[in-house]
């Protein structure tokens, strides 16, 4: 079982619910758990009767809300955790130390580059006990230089050592309107995402997740999210 940490302020759903999807379509069972404050897959992911922790399925995978720790999750569903891969989505220092990051497979930091993300993410840094190595997924407009000389800058006081690899993420309008089709819907589709997003991630699975899918797989089933064969 590997567990892979999503740290930062920006809001990250769509990323993994899209990253959970594909893993599931790869025959993997994945467990994303949601730890972060506002609990936002509890409004967006449906559930039969959501209690204040509960785990639910959706579109082939498992999402766990309201618990504080994967221990807290093994005794909900009264057995060992059997996933193959466990998606941590968190926004807090709190859930840094309840979930122990330093035993995950590996970490990435997510961020927009508003103020807000950049300032608050850079915070939930200061948990972290031990230089990790931290691969950077930026959420950009412009995609400068200097944006990520400036997080650089930001995070230079915290224990945070960063990866090589930096994976960019274009942010376009005409991808909300694809997060809010889905939502109305409760589905996961790509059909109206631009080439450029679909691009991203499909380079952002590639390394993150090289281990556990090959690049043609991702594109095939990429396209299955869009709606074709």
């Amino acid at each position: 079982m590997k567990t892979i940490g999503f740290l930062g302020a920006y809001d990250k759903i769509d990323l993994l619910l899209y990253t959970a999807k594909i893993l599931s379509l790869a025959g993997k069972k994945i467990l994303l758990v949601d730890s972060t404050i506002n609990q936002k897959t509890r409004y967006i992911v449906p559930a039969i009767r959501p209690t204040k922790s509960y785990v639910t399925e959706f579109e082939g995978f498992d999402v766990a809300v309201g618990f504080n720790s994967l221990e807290e999750i093994r005794e909900y569903q009264g057995a060992d955790l059997k996933y193959d891969i466990i998606l941590l989505d968190i926004d807090n220092a709190e859930a840094v130390k309840h979930y122990d990051i330093t035993k995950n497979d590996k970490n990435c930091f997510v961020t927009g580059f508003d103020l807000y993300s950049l300032k608050r993410g850079v915070e939930i840094l200061e948990a972290l006990p031990e230089a990790n190595d931290i691969i950077k997924v930026l959420f950009s407009v412009n995609m400068t230089k200097e944006e990520n000389e400036y997080l650089d800058y930001l995070a230079s006081k915290y224990n945070v050592k960063w990866n090589e690899n930096i994976l960019n993420f274009p942010v376009e309008v005409a991808n909300y309107s694809v997060t809010i089709e889905n939502q109305y819907l409760s589905r996961i589709k790509m059909r109206k995402a631009s080439n450029h997003y679909k691009g991203s991630l499909e380079y952002f699975i590639t390394v993150v997740f090289e281990e556990d899918i090959n690049s043609n797989a991702i594109k095939k089933f990429i396209k299955n999210l869009e709606g074709k064969a």
